[in-house]
């Protein structure tokens, strides 16, 4: 027996549910583990995750999608499958904050993430002793006023290395619209703010100048906008008129490693979908 995940998105009307239900029991004989659904009054949308597990032949993509077809096409879905087995390869992209490669990497080591990192590509050599200390191989590729020739390198690694994510890990630069094109909805960010308060570079410094009682951290993925990608997780801390901005900072680092990594964990786990520059995430 193989488990699987089955996420689908479609209009919304009656009959969904049972016609999706019936076809994984009656053709598939599937024991149905989990199943969530949501649906969106406001779009007239349905979506929906069903965790299962079936005989190995049946979950071959080819042999599932022909039969799955005759339903995907009537309620017109857009869906996909992923086998549980199968572990996403994933690219860490850092700078010179180490925080967030550090947790993904720890985290990585303790499965918590079942994943393989493949590599680690910095635009600074910082997080090379780091990366080096868990075994994974770390490419430094200085950005120079050749960014061009940049991407195009990290393109022929993310392919030689066969990843399916990309996660920048308070990378600091901005990715060309090019480069996120090619990778829709497997480009994880994190920014050190709420969104969408305080875009831009230094957001605890705007916050501290602003005097606001809450900081905050977004995960979203990368579009060709900056900062305007769907928002998969957000999470606060207060903050008080004493706090410094290396307060801010220090408090904010926190923040950053937990939404960053749920963010990372969730898409591992097949458990977002995005629509309309929004996440619907299932538990």
């Amino acid at each position: 027996m193989t488990k699987a995940v089955l996420l689908l998105e479609c209009p919304d009307r009656k009959g969904l549910v049972a016609a999706i239900m019936n076809f994984l029991v009656a053709e598939y004989d599937a024991n149905i583990l989990h199943a969530g659904q949501h649906q969106d009054a406001e779009l007239g949308r349905f979506f929906m995750r069903v965790e299962f597990e079936c005989e190995d032949h049946l979950l071959h993509e080819r042999v599932f999608e022909q039969r799955f077809t005759r339903i995907a096409d009537e309620y017109r879905m857009r869906w996909q499958l992923a086998e549980s087995h199968r572990r996403l390869r994933v690219c860490l992209f850092v700078s010179q904050h180490l925080h967030c490669l550090a947790d993904l990497l720890q985290r990585h080591k303790a499965g918590e993430l079942e994943c393989e990192i493949a590599l680690v590509i910095g635009n600074h050599p910082d997080g090379e002793a780091l990366t080096n200390f868990y075994g994974i191989p770390f490419y430094t590729l200085p950005v120079r006023g050749n960014k061009a020739a940049v991407e195009e390198e990290q393109q022929r690694l993310l392919r030689e290395h066969r990843v399916d994510l990309v996660v920048l890990a308070r990378y600091m630069q901005i990715l060309s619209s090019e480069f996120v094109e090619q990778w829709p909805a497997r480009i994880i960010n994190v920014h050190h703010s709420f969104l969408p308060a305080f875009i831009g570079s230094k957001p605890y410094h705007a916050a501290f100048a602003r005097g606001v009682k809450l900081i905050g951290a977004t995960s979203h993925y990368v579009t060709a906008d900056l900062d305007e990608g769907p928002i998969i997780d957000q999470d606060v801390t207060r903050v008080t008129q004493g706090d410094t901005i290396p307060d801010l900072i220090r408090k904010g680092r926190d923040l950053e490693r937990v939404v960053l990594s749920r963010a990372v964990r969730w898409h591992l786990e097949h458990r977002i979908l995005h629509y309309d520059n929004k996440t619907v995430i299932f538990d």
